[in-house]
Protein backbone atom coordinates (compact mmCIF):
# COMPACT_ATOMS: atom_id res chain seq x y z
CA UNK A 1 0.00 0.00 0.00
CA UNK A 2 1.07 3.72 -0.57
CA UNK A 3 -0.25 6.73 1.33
CA UNK A 4 -0.91 10.60 1.08
CA UNK A 5 -2.52 13.33 3.21
CA UNK A 6 -5.32 15.28 1.58
CA UNK A 7 -6.68 18.48 3.04
CA UNK A 8 -9.99 19.11 3.85
CA UNK A 9 -11.51 20.31 0.78
CA UNK A 10 -9.79 18.79 -1.57
CA UNK A 11 -10.14 15.54 -3.72
CA UNK A 12 -9.15 13.04 -5.98
CA UNK A 13 -8.69 14.00 -9.64
CA UNK A 14 -7.45 11.79 -12.42
CA UNK A 15 -5.10 8.62 -11.19
CA UNK A 16 -2.01 7.55 -12.85
CA UNK A 17 -0.34 3.72 -13.08
CA UNK A 18 2.75 2.75 -14.45
CA UNK A 19 1.04 2.45 -17.73
CA UNK A 20 -0.20 5.89 -18.12
CA UNK A 21 -3.29 7.41 -16.96
CA UNK A 22 -5.45 5.17 -15.14
CA UNK A 23 -7.93 3.97 -18.01
CA UNK A 24 -10.90 2.52 -16.17
CA UNK A 25 -11.87 0.14 -19.30
CA UNK A 26 -8.63 -1.25 -19.47
CA UNK A 27 -8.22 -2.41 -15.34
CA UNK A 28 -12.60 -3.05 -15.51
CA UNK A 29 -12.17 -0.95 -12.15
CA UNK A 30 -12.04 1.88 -10.20
CA UNK A 31 -8.69 2.35 -8.53
CA UNK A 32 -8.16 1.41 -4.66
CA UNK A 33 -8.01 4.65 -3.19
CA UNK A 34 -10.03 5.04 0.46
CA UNK A 35 -9.69 7.76 3.06
CA UNK A 36 -8.76 6.82 6.46
CA UNK A 37 -10.16 7.53 9.91
CA UNK A 38 -6.98 9.45 10.79
CA UNK A 39 -5.77 12.79 10.48
CA UNK A 40 -3.22 15.68 11.11
CA UNK A 41 -3.83 19.17 11.59
CA UNK A 42 -0.79 21.69 10.08
CA UNK A 43 -1.20 25.19 10.04
CA UNK A 44 -4.20 24.90 11.70
CA UNK A 45 -5.88 22.52 8.75
CA UNK A 46 -6.76 19.30 8.66
CA UNK A 47 -5.09 16.65 6.67
CA UNK A 48 -6.46 13.33 5.85
CA UNK A 49 -4.69 9.53 5.25
CA UNK A 50 -5.50 8.35 2.14
CA UNK A 51 -4.64 4.79 1.68
CA UNK A 52 -3.97 3.71 -2.40
CA UNK A 53 -3.42 0.50 -3.97
CA UNK A 54 0.52 -0.31 -5.23
CA UNK A 55 -0.14 0.19 -8.89
CA UNK A 56 -1.07 3.71 -8.07
CA UNK A 57 1.56 5.58 -9.24
CA UNK A 58 0.54 9.58 -8.99
CA UNK A 59 -2.63 11.40 -7.90
CA UNK A 60 -3.94 14.57 -9.07
CA UNK A 61 -5.94 16.16 -6.12
CA UNK A 62 -8.22 19.19 -6.73
CA UNK A 63 -10.85 21.59 -4.62
CA UNK A 64 -13.83 20.37 -3.86
CA UNK A 65 -15.69 23.85 -4.34
CA UNK A 66 -15.06 27.38 -6.42
CA UNK A 67 -14.99 29.18 -2.51
CA UNK A 68 -11.42 26.83 -2.00
CA UNK A 69 -10.22 26.79 -5.84
CA UNK A 70 -10.20 30.68 -5.10
CA UNK A 71 -8.22 30.70 -2.26
CA UNK A 72 -5.30 27.71 -3.54
CA UNK A 73 -4.26 26.86 -6.99
CA UNK A 74 -6.39 24.89 -9.35
CA UNK A 75 -4.87 21.46 -9.00
CA UNK A 76 -1.77 19.77 -7.49
CA UNK A 77 -0.03 16.07 -8.44
CA UNK A 78 1.29 14.34 -6.15
CA UNK A 79 4.13 12.28 -7.47
CA UNK A 80 5.72 10.59 -4.53
CA UNK A 81 3.31 8.97 -2.29
CA UNK A 82 4.63 7.61 1.07
CA UNK A 83 5.12 3.93 2.96
CA UNK A 84 3.83 2.53 5.71
CA UNK A 85 6.87 3.76 7.56
CA UNK A 86 6.61 7.34 6.11
CA UNK A 87 3.24 7.73 7.58
CA UNK A 88 4.04 6.68 11.31
CA UNK A 89 6.88 8.65 11.36
CA UNK A 90 4.83 11.66 10.03
CA UNK A 91 2.20 10.91 12.45
CA UNK A 92 4.59 10.80 15.26
CA UNK A 93 5.96 14.34 14.49
CA UNK A 94 2.37 16.00 14.16
CA UNK A 95 -0.99 16.66 16.11
CA UNK A 96 -2.51 13.38 15.25
CA UNK A 97 -6.83 12.78 15.74
CA UNK A 98 -8.37 10.14 14.96
CA UNK A 99 -12.12 10.15 13.98
CA UNK A 100 -14.33 7.54 15.47
CA UNK A 101 -17.94 6.92 14.50
CA UNK A 102 -20.63 4.53 15.48
CA UNK A 103 -18.92 3.90 19.02
CA UNK A 104 -21.51 3.46 21.91
CA UNK A 105 -20.62 3.68 25.56
CA UNK A 106 -21.80 0.88 27.71
CA UNK A 107 -22.48 2.14 31.11
CA UNK A 108 -23.11 0.05 33.90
Amino acid sequence: MKYFFLSDGWTIGRVWSSGGLWQITAWRRQPDIQQMKICIVENNELLWLYRAEEAVLTVEVVPITPEVASQTIGQVVLKRLMSSEQVIERLNTAEARCQLQNIQLVTQ
